[in-house]
């Protein structure tokens, strides 16, 4: 089978593309990824080894150089990672959220549909469903939950599920699509809430959290994302969606004490910036459709995970430092140094 692993380059697309190698070495997996801000070749090193494996630069928005490959390639499979994801860029820049989130699946689906693919896989984020109260532990997102989004990233991703639906229902392409909680583990771009602690704590720089760092998130190790749309791909029904959550809910500051407690490291370090525009309160997945249906169950727990992760950090450093010198810097500065 050959899998076309859009946004392969990014952080939860590279390690799909190493679980795919690992789990299944009989496929071919075809990687097509821009190479924007947090898309890094280098992450891909070891990928680039395997003979089932191959590369292509392009921009999934462009409509002649997509159908030109889909042609040329005739993939079985699409699983959709390409996207602008970062809530604080999408609020700076809309703009190329829409152009890449919506418009860029646009695309791929016409392709898919023009060559016949097996099962076009759509990429989403409990975002989409907006937030919940701090004081309803009870509330959880379901995949019934209605749409009700925050910001410029969420509502591109959330037109881009709906234009998937749509696409099932009016041509009859074979679409699903999961809708994950916040991932973290190897490869995961520094300007997000984990490695960026991880990597300034190292440096023993200070540690911004937004507001009072109350707003709470649940946690799924990227490892068990990856084993999960592999088997909605393989087993998951036409036409649904699957939630994918970790059952790690914490609060923000509860990550970046828990983050600082496995690097040694004090809580002094942490320092309170201006909340961001919209900021969500809470997010909690209720997977029991994925669990039930397909039998998907995630092995790490928050604190095991963490671990994991942590280690790789520190194992990898040329990898972040890489990042860290180019213009990243300037990102953060212009981000923070006023809050």
């Amino acid at each position: 089978m050959k899998i076309l692993v859009t946004g392969g380059a990014g952080f939860i697309g590279s390690n799909f593309v190493y679980y795919m190698l690992e789990n299944h070495p009989e496929d071919e997996i075809l990687c097509l990824d821009l190479l924007t801000y947090a898309g890094n070749l280098q992450t891909l090193d070891g990928a680039m080894k395997n003979p089932h494996f191959r590369f292509v630069k392009g921009d999934i928005a462009d409509r002649a150089f997509v159908f030109d490959l889909f042609r040329k390639e005739k993939p079985d499979m699409v699983v959709n990672f390409a996207a602008e994801s970062h809530v604080d860029r999408s609020i700076e820049n809309p703009g190329i959220f829409l152009q890449t989130n919506i418009l860029g699946t646009g695309v791929l689906m016409d392709a898919s549909r023009e060559v016949g693919v097996q099962r076009y896989h759509q990429i989403s984020t409990d975002e989409v469903y907006g937030d919940l109260p701090l004081d309803r532990p009870d509330l959880m997102f379901t995949e019934e939950t209605p749409l009700h989004t925050s910001s410029p990233y969420s509502s591109s991703k959330a037109g881009a599920d709906l234009l998937a639906l749509a696409y099932h229902r009016t041509f009859g392409l074979p679409v699903t699509i999961t809708r994950c909680s916040n991932n973290y583990g190897p490869y995961h771009f520094p300007e997000k809430l984990i490695p960026l602690i991880i990597t300034r704590a190292l440096d023993d720089q200070t540690i911004p959290v937004y507001g009072t760092g109350a707003n709470v998130r649940d946690w799924l190790y990227v490892g068990d994302h990856c084993s999960a749309i592999d088997l909605v791909l393989r087993k998951g029904k036409v036409g649904e969606v699957y939630n994918v959550g970790g059952h790690n809910e914490r609060s923000n500051l509860d990550v970046v004490k828990t983050v600082l407690r496995e690097l040694g490291k004090p809580e002094s370090l942490i320092t309170y910036v201006t909340d961001r525009k919209g900021h969500d309160r809470r997010y909690a997945i209720d997977p029991t459709k994925i669990e039930t249906e397909l039998g998907w169950q995630p092995t790490y727990r928050f604190d095991e995970g963490i671990k994991v992760t942590v280690a790789w950090y520190l194992e990898h450093k040329d990898w972040w430092q890489t990042i860290l010198a180019g213009d990243y810097q300037d990102y953060y500065e212009k981000m923070y140094q006023n809050r």
